[in-house]
């Protein structure tokens, strides 16, 4: 089985404004990229790629995922840090990407809102939106 390493938001958006190589895709859906917001990497010179793991409202994984990278102009040679929600559907892309043959692939663990508060929301403990890294709606 591959294995993925999990980094921190923080980790992945220094990692961004340093190497040429490293990109973020964002596997979450279309409705959660409109109504929750997206990471902005305009500071980086980057711009997210956008691709669903998941496929709303069904659930059902993407089967071309893997050729969507390829599409995207992702290669073997690039990083890759993959962001969620949560962690969870972003670790399950990046085990399907490494096992596709990128070799250099990581999880960002918290995702963009990261987990629920003590009053049930997200956003606030931490992932990208609680770590005050660029994002836009």
């Amino acid at each position: 089985m591959e294995m993925v390493a999990n980094v921190s938001a923080a980790e992945t958006w220094a990692a961004l404004l340093a190497e040429p190589r490293a990109q973020l895709v964002d596997v979450r859906t279309d409705a959660e990229w409109q109504y929750v917001g997206i990471p902005d990497l305009r500071a980086a010179g980057k711009q997210v790629v956008l691709i669903s793991w998941q496929f709303y409202p069904s659930g059902n994984v993407n089967p071309g995922f893997v050729e969507a990278l390829r599409d995207a102009g992702l290669e073997p040679t690039d990083r890759l840090f993959f962001i969620c929600r949560s962690g969870v559907r972003s670790l399950a892309a990046a085990l399907a990407a490494a096992g596709a043959g990128f070799p250099e692939v990581f999880n960002v663990a918290d995702g963009f809102e990261g987990p629920h508060d003590a009053e049930g929301h997200r956003g606030n403990v931490a992932g990208w939106k609680a770590a005050q890294l660029p994002w836009h709606q």
